[in-house]
């Protein structure tokens, strides 16, 4: 019996030990993302931009991984499944306006946070020219929206006809409780072709009201249409319906934003609505309107556009040399 356990244990043994040996061979050979964002260099984090179309290479000796960042800096490498978690790495990262940056370290699943420091402008030797002042910069563009005017009220009585004190029988319709016959009546209001009702009540204003009951409910929402129902189980009641009638007018609403600006760098948001944005400011003491189309082309800037999740629209714009804001 001893011996019998001692075989048991010893195959149990072997199969855990087999199992473990499988899962390291696994993790050793899985595959392994590198992922990161790469910023500006700059002691206030708020200046701290996101660097994009940043070349990233990856090597460890043998073959190497490249890609870029994106829009907001972020950048993933996915790595081959050999042999990058047991040796140092190499990662580069170039870009022509950013000095040039190397990362050797031994890849564990990190998220990595990588400053670039812009490259200092190279100077002629002779006084530098004055910088153009950029002042007040604005955002416009335009939403389309739809505006509601109201076109009028509309009103009408109904009657719910019903003789009282007649037992049901279990005859339905029948009063809450079951017992007195019961009338179920209503009507239907219609606003329109591109209208809508608002504000809509029910009320019974003659007749035995207390021995009635809206069976529709409450109207809470605009609609085209109204329908009310009547519970009526005495006699004949006289209901009142009564809303506002409006017309939906579609608008082209100008709106404007101002951009958050620090250093040399500007940023503004836009919702998901926004056509035909563009920038105005004060160049060099001159007012001027700048289209910002698909190639977000300014003359004194380099844009960036970074989509939210909601089709939210992040613009970063960073001024070129020989211009400054103010």
């Amino acid at each position: 019996m001893r011996v019998r356990n001692i075989a048991i244990w010893a195959v149990v043994t072997a199969i855990i030990v087999g199992i473990c040996v499988a899962l390291i061979v696994k993790a050793r050979h899985a595959s392994l993302t590198l992922t990161g964002v790469v910023l500006r260099q700059d002691p206030d984090p708020r200046k701290q931009l996101p660097i994009p179309n940043v070349n990233i290479t990856a090597t460890d000796g043998g073959p190497s991984v490249t890609g870029e960042s994106d829009a907001s800096g972020l950048f993933r490498l996915q790595l081959p499944n050999s042999g990058w978690r047991e040796s140092r790495a190499t990662v580069t990262f170039r870009h022509t306006s950013y000095e040039p940056f190397d990362l050797q370290t031994r890849l564990d699943g990190e998220i990595y946070i990588v400053h670039l420091r812009p490259i200092a402008p190279t100077g002629t030797g002779a006084a530098a020219a004055p910088e153009m002042p950029v002042k007040d910069v604005r955002v416009r563009y335009s939403e389309r929206t739809t505006t509601r005017v109201d076109v009028g009220s509309a009103a009408k009585t109904f009657t719910v006809a019903n003789t009282g004190g007649v037992p049901c029988e279990n005859k339905p319709p029948c009063s809450p409780d079951g017992k007195w016959k019961a009338s179920l009546s209503g009507i239907t209001m219609d606003a329109g072709e591109g209208q809508q009702f608002e504000n809509a009540r029910v009320s019974c204003i003659a007749g035995p009201c207390p021995f009635t009951k809206i069976e529709s409910g409450p109207i809470v929402r605009p609609g085209r249409t109204i329908t009310v129902s009547i519970l009526d189980w005495s006699d004949t009641a006289t209901f009142l319906v009564e809303a506002e009638v409006t017309r939906s007018t579609p608008s082209d609403a100008v709106r404007q934003a101002y951009p958050a600006i620090y250093g040399r760098a500007m940023s503004f948001t836009l919702p998901a609505t926004a056509e035909g944005p563009s920038v105005e400011a004060d160049i060099g003491g001159a007012e001027i309107v700048f289209p910002l189309g698909p190639a977000l082309l300014l003359s004194w800037a380099d844009c960036n556009l970074e989509m939210g999740a909601d089709q939210t629209k992040l613009y970063r714009c960073e001024l070129k040399p020989g211009y400054e804001f103010r």
